[in-house]
């Protein structure tokens, strides 16, 4: 047996066995009988994988994404996945270009879902994306905490000219992150002539994902991008309202 793989099953299977419960890399490290610089290699490469997530600096770790996306258990975020899946399946038909619901996970732009469309020309989708460079990147950077932007540009930096042009100091970012918010979306394209519009998701007046919508540039018209942006923000009203009677 191959040691280090059967070690990171143990950790999982610990971790999985305390459900929503964050577990201190102390008490992983005491279950698994190693050593705790050993298990922080362990665990940050299962981090890096969303295969466990940290809460906080000193709560500890739990189950990520991708240790429900393996199984296709959607216990995940299944609240919000539950709340907009048949929603974003109306808005793909509606449209025909591609539809996704994004968060921010280890400092990355995370797909929670995504619904393809059947066009000939159409987007390919990446799970993990750098957090500056989608549509929806941008828009949930825009709803960060003072604090969560102050850990993220210490994590990954401001954005490069390349990525985003125009907003390499602080002041140029939080000015663009102000009128994103004041706007309430965002549009992006890049060199591959793909477009992304993206619009908040809000439960109980806060942000908790970004809906968007890729298509490549030549389908985008000003009548296309009205009537994109305006099933966009339907869709994401729906969703809200769900949200919000569960809440209730």
């Amino acid at each position: 047996m191959i040691q280090v793989i059967v070690r990171a099953i143990d950790i999982l299977e610990f971790v999985a066995q305390h459900g929503k419960e964050p577990i201190q890399l102390i008490k992983i490290a005491e279950n698994a009988g190693l050593s705790q610089p050993t298990t922080a290699n362990i665990v940050k490469t299962l981090v890096i994988k969303n295969y466990l997530e940290q809460v906080g600096r000193k709560e500890g770790y739990r189950l990520g994404v991708n240790a429900f996306h393996l199984t296709g258990n959607l216990s995940y975020n299944q609240n919000l996945i539950l709340a907009a899946k048949d929603l974003m399946e109306d808005l793909t038909r509606q449209l025909n270009e591609t539809c996704l619901m994004g968060v921010i996970r280890n400092n990355k732009r995370y797909v929670l879902h995504a619904v393809q469309s059947d066009q000939d020309l159409q987007v390919r989708i990446r799970t993990e994306a750098e957090i500056y460079q989608t549509a929806s990147g941008r828009l949930l950077v825009a709803y960060l905490a003072e604090k969560e932007l102050d850990k993220l540009i210490q994590a990954v930096g401001l954005p490069s000219a390349q990525i985003w042009p125009g907003v390499q100091t602080r002041e140029a970012l939080e000015k663009t992150l102000a009128k994103i918010r004041k706007e309430e979306f965002v549009q992006t394209s890049n060199p591959h002539h793909i477009a992304g519009f993206a619009i908040p998701i809000y439960k109980n007046k806060q942000v908790i994902a970004s809906l968007s919508v890729f298509l490549p540039e030549s389908r985008v018209t000003p009548a296309n991008k009205a009537n994109t942006t305006k099933a966009m923000q339907r869709t994401a009203n729906k969703i809200k309202e769900r949200l919000n009677k569960e809440a209730s």
